[in-house]
C-alpha cells in the first residue's frame, strides 16, 4: 500500500475510492444499502479516503456516506465540494461560490453526511463571478469554526491556485488526470501543486473506465453522460481511443497486471503528491484497483505509455464543460 497525506491529514492510501457513480451519471444509481456494503467493504480493504460532492445526486451521494460512516467516523477521510447549482425546470447551470452559498452548502454536507465536521472541502468549479479570493477566504472561516480541516479547489489553473493559496493554504487541488489526460503536467498545474505543497487528487485516473480495458463494443447502459457529453466516448474517437486502450491492455499483460492497474500505477508514479480516485460500484473492480499499488514499471513499459497520450482523440467535455474547467 502506498500512503500520502493531505493537509494536515494522517497518511492515506493513495488510492481512494470516488463516490459519483453511486448516485450519478453512470447510469441507475445504488441503493442505499447496497451503496453501504461497498463503502464498508471499501474500509475492510484498507480505503480510507472517500470522495463525493453535493451534486452527485444532488444530496443523495452525500447521504449514503452518510449512512455507511456516521458510526465509523474516525476511520474514513471524507472530502465533499459545492459550487455548482442546477435549475431543474430549465436546465440552466451555474457556479456559485457566494460565502452564502458556501455556508448553506457546507451545512447541507454536514447534515447529510452526519458529522460535525468535513476532512476536504473543495469548491468543485470556479465561480468566474467573483475573485476566487472571495470564495476561498468564505471557506477559510468554516476551517476556523472546525467544521471544515481541510481546504481543496477542483479544475483551477496554476494562476488561481498560487492566488487562492496567498488567502488559505489549498490541502488539495482536484483535476482530472489520467495516461489519456495530461494538462496538468503541460500547464504547470502540477509543479506549482508541488511547490506550495498542496497534493493533487487526480479524478477519473481511469478515463472514466474507458483505461480499465473496454472492449469495442462499449455502449452506455441508460444514462450515462460519456456517450451524451464526452466527445472522446462517440464516434470515430472512440474508436480509435479503444485501440489505444488495447496498448495499454499489451503493457499490462508484459507486467503480469491488468489495464486498470497499470492506468492507476503510472498516475501514482508521476510524482510524490499524487493520490488518485477512481470510482466504481462494483467490489472486484475496487479490489482489482488496490492491486495497482504492487506494479513496478520497466523503462520501456514507461516509454510506451507516455507516448499515448497525443494520439488520443476528442475533448473530455463537450463545449459547455470544456467553459467550466481549468478556470
Amino acid at each position: 500500500m502506498i500512503k500520502r497525506t493531505i493537509g494536515n491529514s494522517k497518511p492515506l492510501n493513495a488510492i481512494g475510492l470516488g463516490c459519483m457513480g453511486m448516485a450519478a451519471f453512470y447510469g441507475k444509481p445504488l441503493e442505499e444499502a447496497d451503496a453501504v456494503k461497498l463503502l464498508h467493504a471499501a474500509v475492510d480493504l484498507g480505503v480510507d479516503h472517500f470522495d463525493t460532492a453535493e451534486m452527485y445526486g444532488m444530496g443523495v451521494n452525500e447521504q449514503q456516506l452518510g449512512a455507511a460512516f456516521n458510526d465509523r467516523r474516525d476511520k474514513v477521510f471524507i472530502a465533499t465540494k459545492f459550487g455548482p447549482k442546477y435549475n431543474l425546470e430549465t436546465g440552466e447551470r451555474r457556479v456559485d461560490g457566494s460565502p452564502e452559498n458556501a455556508k448553506r452548502a457546507l451545512e447541507q454536507s454536514l447534515r447529510f453526511l452526519k458529522t460535525d465536521h468535513v476532512d476536504l472541502w473543495y469548491l468543485h468549479r470556479r465561480d468566474f463571478s467573483r475573485p476566487i479570493e472571495e470564495t476561498v477566504g468564505a471557506m477559510a472561516e468554516a476551517v476556523k469554526e472546525g467544521k471544515v480541516r481541510n481546504i481543496g479547489l477542483s479544475e483551477v489553473t496554476a494562476e488561481t491556485l498560487r492566488a487562492a493559496h496567498k488567502v488559505h493554504p489549498i490541502a488539495a487541488l482536484q483535476s482530472e488526470f489520467s495516461i489519456f489526460t495530461r494538462f496538468i503536467e503541460t500547464d504547470g498545474i502540477l509543479d506549482t501543486a508541488k511547490a506550495l505543497g498542496t497534493t493533487l487528487v487526480a479524478y477519473s485516473p481511469l478515463g472514466r473506465g474507458m483505461l480499465a480495458g473496454w472492449s469495442k463494443d462499449w455502449k452506455a447502459d441508460g444514462f450515462d453522460f460519456r456517450a451524451l457529453m464526452a466527445p472522446r466516448f462517440s464516434g470515430e474517437a472512440l474508436e480509435s481511443n479503444l485501440a489505444l486502450v488495447e496498448e495499454i491492455a499489451q503493457v499490462a499483460s508484459d507486467l503480469n497486471a491488468t489495464a486498470g492497474q497499470v492506468a492507476l500505477a503510472w498516475v501514482l508514479q508521476r510524482a510524490s503528491n499524487i493520490v488518485a480516485i477512481p470510482g466504481t460500484t462494483k467490489l472486484a473492480n475496487l479490489k482489482q484497483n488496490l492491486g495497482a499499488a504492487d506494479v513496478k514499471f520497466t523503462p520501456a513499459a514507461l516509454a510506451r505509455l507516455d507516448a499515448l497520450a497525443a494520439k488520443v482523440k476528442g475533448e473530455r467535455y463537450d463545449e459547455a464543460g470544456m467553459k467550466g474547467v481549468n478556470g
